[in-house]
């Protein structure tokens, strides 16, 4: 491993690339935004306020799909990094999981009858949520993670791949803000029939989510895809950067990097941050703010973070990375500490400080996905391997358990508080003080801890642009190194 301080090299010249295939690149994380969003801010309250569970048995599907997709997610990057096909080992991924993506994703949305009695019929529709999250998430990963792979395959570039990370959440923000508008949409025409409002929503968007797949997978080059009729790489050989030794070994090889325990850090506490923000602010809005919808509060959230992206990656271009993830991180800090205090008659105030967390949610989006892309590059110098599927699978699993914990926390901290579950399809009743208080803390001061524990992880974060550098162009020296020795020399041959 590189221990030892690596000097600054000059850069190296590279060939960009073009706007059509940063935009084709982009447009693959739609679906993910359009369906995460939807089910991190209407999923819970769906659960509890339409299908009429119990908040904490809707907190526990929440648990179990989310543990279920992190278990999976390693399995699916380490197969993903071993995949041969004419396709890619990316692509093929993406093809054959982008059906099933939507298919589930709108089984979601489904309101099941099993039982006259009320206590079976809510057993029976926990256990079909929980068999429909564990089965969506599982091919959502198949998509994802391959997706995601993408980027450190397809630019070697420092400032490039923060370019192609600012154009994928372009998209998957994109997608998330026209998902909550055609929520606002649907609640507008089915203001007194909450079943069909998300039933329409689900249908509609599980469409417009798998429709994007196809124009990243026709857009972009799978630098791992192969013609059957020219020459393969043989497994084993010089050329072969495919990865060695079995799942478990390659998940300890991965774990040992100090660098990829930052990142992980870094995006835990940043999306858990969201997460838990995004899952209470329905409550916080309807039943604190006493607004009619929450569509409007998450929008705005969105909206900012969409028109922030370009700013950000200006500024990260122009001050790195750390000073723009702390720009961002500090007034989201500050709006989400204000919520607590927030009056309940002051629905001004509120859109202003989510604005102030979409411009933190903005830098959540475009850093840490970024500063991946840095890790994999330095394992590929240290191990002369490319893994980028496991390193993007483990970080995923290591964040999914902990928004999983979090996400059914929240559900066992709103039915301890007393919270007061509606009637099947009925308005949200008037809620007791301490449940109240309860969703105050949860959307406020309690994300706001973890965003602070993610400012001290950045600010040590040892992989710096100087470095990252270095690492590029030696990687670029040894793969000519490898073309120079293969070239055959004609003075010797003739």
């Amino acid at each position: 491993m590189y221990d030892e301080p690596i000097q600054p090299q000059p850069q190296y010249r590279h060939k960009p690339l073009n706007f059509k295939t940063k935009l084709a690149y982009g447009a693959g994380d739609a679906g993910a935004g359009i369906t995460a969003t939807l089910l991190a801010f209407s999923f819970l309250i769906f659960l509890t306020n339409v299908a009429n569970l119990r908040p904490a048995l809707a907190g526990t599907v929440l648990l179990i799909g989310k543990i279920w997709d992190a278990v999976n997610d390693p399995i699916i990057g380490y197969l993903s990094d071993r995949t041969r096909s004419r396709w890619g080992r990316r692509h093929s991924w993406m093809l054959v999981a982008s059906i099933p993506f939507g298919i589930f994703f709108f089984l979601y949305w489904i309101v099941p009858t099993f039982s006259e009695d009320p206590g079976l019929n809510q057993w029976g529709r926990f256990l079909y949520y929980t068999v429909i999250s564990i089965i969506f998430n599982a091919v959502s990963s198949a998509v994802t993670l391959p997706y995601t792979a993408l980027t450190p395959e397809l630019s070697k570039d420092y400032d490039e791949r923060t370019s192609l990370t600012s154009y994928r959440f372009m998209f998957s923000i994109g997608g998330s803000i026209l998902a909550l508008a055609l929520g606002q949409f649907f609640a507008m025409q089915f203001p007194d029939d909450s079943v069909a409002q998300y039933l329409s929503l689900g249908a509609v968007c599980a469409i417009l989510s798998v429709l994007p797949i196809y124009w990243c997978v026709w857009g972009t080059t799978d630098p791992t895809a192969f013609n059957p009729r020219q020459r393969r790489v043989t497994p084993g050989s010089e050329d072969d950067v495919t990865p060695s030794g079995s799942i478990l070994v390659q998940f300890k090889q991965v774990l040992e990097s100090r660098p990829f325990w930052f990142v992980i850090g870094i995006y835990l506490c940043s999306w858990l941050s969201f997460q838990l923000t995004a899952a209470i602010i329905p409550y916080y809005a309807v039943s604190y703010m006493g607004m009619d919808s929450y569509f409007s509060v998450a929008l705005v959230v969105q909206g900012t973070a969409m028109l922030a992206l370009g700013l950000w990656s200006w500024v990260s271009y122009r001050y790195g990375r750390k000073r723009t993830y702390f720009a961002g991180m500090s007034g989201w800090i500050i709006a989400q500490i204000l919520l607590f205090f927030l009056p309940s008659d002051r629905v001004d105030w509120l859109y202003i400080l989510c604005a102030m967390a979409g411009l933190g949610v903005s830098t959540a989006y475009l850093i840490p996905w970024s500063m991946l892309t840095d890790v994999t590059d330095l394992d590929e110098l240290n191990t002369g391997e490319q893994r980028q599927g496991t390193f993007y699978a483990l970080m995923v699993f290591l964040q999914k358990t902990g928004l999983a914990l979090g996400i059914w926390l929240a559900g066992i901290i709103l039915e301890l508080s007393g919270f007061v579950e509606p009637p099947p399809g009925e308005p949200i009743p008037p809620q007791p003080e301490s449940a109240l208080f309860a969703i105050r803390v949860v959307v406020g001061p309690l994300p706001a801890v973890f965003l602070i524990i993610g400012l001290f992880l950045m600010y040590y974060y040892p992989v710096t642009r100087e470095l990252q550098e270095t690492v590029i162009l030696r990687l670029r020296e040894r793969r000519e190194a490898k073309d120079t020795a293969k070239t055959p020399n004609p003075e010797i041959e003739g």
